[in-house]
């Protein structure tokens, strides 16, 4: 009997090719310029719609990868987070040089494309800054400096990296979204508190070495330099309405990341253990979802509960927790995000799952008052 499995280097590239279906929103997005009318609403559908009825018939994947495989099995799944900064940069500005000079396209067309494109470097870009801005290699890191500042939100980096990940589900992280608050009051707060959190944060740590704010090593001037570029070429590329429509498909872009931190932690908050301390971040902080096809388009990102165990875990090797360890979305978050644009939907699916959640996991906190709300903050 002969041997007819696939050699293992070809194996490895078959399991990581359902992660590179994001290349073909490139090709949807210029059908939607070509053809104009309503094409120009082909991404946003793609996105939204198509992969949440994928998810129905595709199922979960619960299988999880031996987290100690090393990184030189992983090259396919790391190549497309890597080549991503180049492919969406000359596609966001070749898309900014054609549409400016389309005859073809009218007003609602263009800012129905440019909301596309922010769909792209939003739901694909953003979330690959975030695996990219975790890994060590600085040639990652560096694709996530420049996908964040394409969307005009490099400070995301620091937030993410140095109040994030250490405050979650504590007062002092402003990406929690609280017990009961809505979505459109959580994104104006949550857009000012991280730039301010995130510019602090660099302060803070400079200022424990002993140096100013202002030393050329705080990376708010590679973020300021790098969105200077690219504001730059958006007006070299298309002039002033090409700056207009870089500028919408930037906040399109902020719009997704801010939608998904929202969904993420949801009214799930960490123990107060006194004297300002909080236990410790644990699985069941984060919002779980198994849904394939999702986690194929978001790389693995659902898979929360994980990443905020083991951050610079690679998305592949990112393990699933079922029910008992992890709360579990109903959805994926292509469906949830369209969820929770509709507040009084969104409480009267989630919040009894929180109230489920908080019976589970914490039978002694007999009262939930200082958690409820964003305007009534938690004991410090």
């Amino acid at each position: 009997m002969t041997d007819t499995a696939p050699p293992p280097r070809i194996a490895r590239f078959s399991a990581a090719l359902p992660f590179w279906l994001s290349l073909l929103l490139i090709p949807i997005a210029w059908v939607s310029a070509i053809a104009g009318g309503w094409a120009v609403l082909l991404v946003p559908v793609s996105t939204w719609y198509l992969f949440g009825i994928i998810d129905i018939f595709a199922g979960l994947n619960e299988a999880n990868e031996d987290p100690q495989t090393p990184d030189d099995q992983l090259w396919w799944y790391r190549l497309i987070t890597i080549i991503w900064a180049p492919v969406q940069a000359v596609s966001l500005f070749a898309m900014i040089a054609y549409a400016t000079r389309a005859e073809h396209l009218g007003g609602w067309e263009l800012v129905g494309l440019f909301f596309g494109m922010g769909v792209i470097t939003g739901t694909i870009g953003i979330n690959y800054a975030h695996e990219l801005m975790h890994q060590k290699p600085k040639i990652e890191r560096w694709m996530a400096d420049v996908l964040l500042a394409m969307a005009l939100y490099s400070h995301f980096r620091s937030e993410h990296l140095l109040v994030h990940h250490r405050y979650v589900g504590t007062p002092r992280d402003p990406v929690t979204a609280r017990y009961n608050e809505g979505f459109h009051r959580y994104f104006p707060r949550v857009v000012v508190q991280c730039a301010k959190s995130g510019v602090a944060a660099e302060s803070a740590m400079l200022a424990r070495k002993g140096l100013p704010w202002h030393h050329r090593s705080n990376p708010i001037w590679r973020y300021a330099g790098l969105q200077l570029g690219f504001v730059m070429l958006a007006l070299l590329a298309g002039g002033w309405l090409g700056l207009a429509l870089f500028l919408l498909q930037a906040f399109i872009a902020v719009w997704h990341l801010e939608l998904v931190n929202y969904i993420e932690h949801y009214g799930l908050t960490r123990e107060h253990l006194g004297d300002g301390k909080y236990e410790h971040t644990k699985p069941h902080h984060s919002w779980n979802a198994a849904f394939k096809a999702s986690n194929w388009l978001l790389i693995n990102l659902q898979r929360h509960s994980d990443h905020h165990y083991k951050p610079d875990r690679r998305f592949p090797l990112l393990q699933n927790y079922d029910a008992a360890d992890a709360p579990q979305l109903p959805y994926g978050y292509s469906v949830m995000g369209i969820v929770a644009m509709t507040p009084p939907v969104w409480r009267r699916m989630m919040n009894p799952r929180v109230r489920a959640w908080r019976r589970r996991h914490y039978p002694h906190i007999a009262d939930w008052t200082p958690y409820k709300t964003a305007s009534n903050p938690w004991p410090r």
